[in-house]
């Protein structure tokens, strides 16, 4: 049994449901009033599930329990309350993004659509770029963790590896491609420190199309210099939702888009939700984030 913060929708009509998701080092405790909010805004249910508590142990981080609680979640809201089942939104922000596409990848036909922010995709890599960024090396971080959870570090214990990649979204999304609308977003400087910007990009190539698709050579430069090469640059009008984290680069394959935005670790509520309830299962994705009204904030996360 995991405990869940639940606000059911008001009315005996059909309402959509939003499963949103805690960060890496929390559990359902404080922040979730920007989720909070927004569904109690738009009348849906609204769920903020425990999936194992912080991402440190192995019970945590991405494994088979943390999935099964996820879809025990949904489940739990469908049995119990009035759902429209065509507008199941997953939505997530830094460990939250993690198993927000966990999710979309593993279990794509449960959601209408997905909002992932500032998503750590792949567990060994991060593992090893945290290690690299650590002032003192003898500090326990979010490598540490990582140990934690998989069993040892992945890059030396081999059964580690294997945990890391299993509990990575990067392992399970080529195998969704076409099958759910997913949004990937994250702030230009994240990593400095925090997650990579790649995380994110890493991500939508494995949705994308072939030809979609962003090379290492520019993956490598946003990540190091914490800005948009000149050729990929956002040349579109301006997103009126994002406001002043002013959309960087934006790039649609199918049913994913990636936007990098001026900003750091960050869930954007507005924009987040502002796409997801434009999402209806069974009709093509509307590209379009909402407006300013709904961006009073920038969320800036932990991890």
């Amino acid at each position: 049994m995991q405990p869940v913060l639940f606000r059911p929708a008001e009315g005996s009509e059909p309402r959509p449901l939003a499963v949103c998701l805690h960060t890496w080092s929390y559990g359902i405790e404080p922040p979730y009033d920007h989720f909070v909010t927004r569904c109690k805004e738009r009348n849906w249910h609204f769920i903020y599930p425990l999936f194992r508590g912080p991402n440190k142990t192995p019970e945590a981080c991405g494994s088979d329990l943390v999935v099964s609680d996820l879809e025990c979640a949904v489940e739990f809201v469908r049995k119990n309350y009035p759902v429209d089942e065509s507008r199941i939104y997953l939505v997530g922000g830094s460990g939250g993004g993690h198993a927000a596409l966990l999710m979309a990848g593993r279990r794509p036909e449960i959601w209408t659509a997905v909002s992932a922010w500032c998503p750590i995709t792949d567990i060994a890599r991060w593992c090893e770029e945290i290690s690299k960024m650590k002032p003192n090396p003898e500090d326990k971080s979010y490598d540490y963790n990582i140990m934690c959870a998989c069993g040892g570090d992945p890059a030396v214990v081999p059964e580690a590896a294997r945990q890391a990649a299993h509990r990575s979204p990067i392992t399970h999304l080529p195998g969704a491609r076409g099958k759910g609308i997913v949004e990937i977003a994250t702030g230009i400087h994240d990593g400095h420190p925090g997650v990579p910007v790649s995380h994110a990009v890493r991500a939508f190539n494995a949705l994308a199309a072939p030809e979609y698709r962003i090379s290492d050579e520019d993956m490598a430069y946003m990540d190091k210099n914490e800005a948009v090469p000149e050729h990929l640059k956002y040349k579109g009008e301006d997103d009126p939702a994002f406001g002043p984290c002013k959309v960087l680069f934006r790039r649609v394959s199918g049913k994913v888009r990636l936007t990098l935005f001026e900003g750091g670790h960050s869930l954007l509520p507005g924009p987040a939700f502002g796409f997801l309830e434009q999402q209806e299962r069974g009709k093509e994705p509307v590209w379009n984030s909402g407006n300013y009204y709904d961006s009073d904030q920038n969320h800036e996360l932990t991890k």
